[in-house]
């Protein structure tokens, strides 16, 4: 008998038909709770930003796509970008199939995120448990995995801060050694991001631009289910 996986999801989520498929399955356990990074924290392994095509578009128009890419790729978990749903929601918006194409390129290729389709919220409730049963399964050592070689730390930063606008390899090597990791250097002020070598005020502030996060929308009164998150989930969860 298969152990059911652990699926912490964002309070902002309690009310999307994912959650609900996920609740009625009987190989899993959710936590409903608020998560400071994605939508859902599969088996305390894999981290899933859940997006419908409106909203996928609503985030390249207002800046935050690029923004929850960087904090995805910096984190020390794997993550998926998991878009939900038909196209029919892009015809709609007078974004151009190219500018989709290019923000897709820059999750995948320029940031390193994979970008999974699903039909519905039923499809996406699967492709969660099967992915994170997938992912146990390659660090339990049962999948084989022929001249994989993890990368180091510093060449994962390296590789998210050169995402940054005006950030080559070189400019992201200074600003790693001068601010010692991504955080820090998202959460950097335009004076002190000048007074790394190479870095004028242009760039300071395009860097600024990408890392300032909007005001968050908070649910309005969600039900939540109370549970304890597994020790590995807690640097995910706002209490």
């Amino acid at each position: 008998m298969q152990r059911k996986l652990s699926v912490v999801a964002d309070d902002r989520e309690a009310r999307t038909g994912v959650v609900r498929h996920l609740l009625a399955r009987t190989d899993c356990n959710v936590v409903v709770r608020r998560l400071v990074l994605a939508d859902y924290l599969v088996d305390g392994r894999l981290l899933i930003e859940r997006k419908t095509w409106p909203d996928f578009v609503a985030s390249v128009v207002d800046g935050r796509l690029f923004r929850q890419g960087c904090r995805l790729a910096a984190a020390p978990l794997p993550a998926v970008m998991l878009l939900e749903g038909g196209e029919a929601g892009i015809e709609a918006s007078a974004m151009s199939r190219e500018a989709i194409q290019g923000a897709l390129i820059s999750m995948s290729v320029v940031l390193g995120i994979p970008v999974l389709r699903s039909r519905d919220a039923d499809d996406s409730a699967r492709l969660m448990i099967y992915a994170g049963r997938q992912l146990a399964r390659v660090v339990s050592g049962a999948v084989p995995r022929p001249g994989f070689r993890p990368r180091t730390r510093r060449r994962i930063q390296l590789h998210v801060l050169q995402g940054l606008p005006g950030v080559g390899p070189a400019r992201a090597a200074r600003l790693l050694d001068a601010f010692g990791s991504v955080e820090a250097v998202l959460s950097a002020p335009a004076d002190a991001l000048v007074r790394a070598q190479g870095v004028g005020p242009s760039v300071a502030q395009a860097i600024r631009w990408v890392a300032s996060e909007p005001g968050q929308c908070h649910g309005n009164g969600a039900d939540r289910r109370h549970s304890t998150c597994s020790e590995s989930d807690e640097r995910y969860c706002r209490r």
